[in-house]
């Protein structure tokens, strides 16, 4: 299956691929475009967007896609829940979900 996102990727678009390729679809070819052409990709090549405003696989509330695929594909590993947390604090710059949060957003900050 192909995933689709946004070019430049930080935080969650890089954790997501990871989970995916993990826990969700083992072959899974992710694609990263200019955000202006992610829904056109989309649609041209069969892809899921993920993590861009107004697709399924994005943020919700206080969460990020991250938790979203998490909680779509019904995944169980309580180490995934964690991590979940981290990559939430660190995407969101919201620290206070997990201390492991600031740290992980000082490296993507380079």
């Amino acid at each position: 299956m192909k995933w689709i996102t946004r070019e430049r990727p930080k935080i969650d678009r890089i954790a997501c691929p990871w989970l995916i390729k993990r826990f969700v679809d083992k072959d899974a070819d992710i694609i990263y475009v200019p955000y202006n052409e992610v829904i056109v990709q989309a649609k041209a090549t069969g892809a899921i967007p993920f993590d861009l405003p107004g697709v399924e696989y994005s943020h919700y509330n206080d969460q990020c896609t991250f938790d979203y695929i998490i909680k779509k594909h019904q995944l169980k590993d309580p180490a995934l829940f964690r991590i979940a947390a981290i990559v939430r604090g660190a995407d969101t710059d919201r620290h206070d979900f997990a201390p492991q949060a600031a740290g992980l957003e000082a490296v993507f900050r380079g």
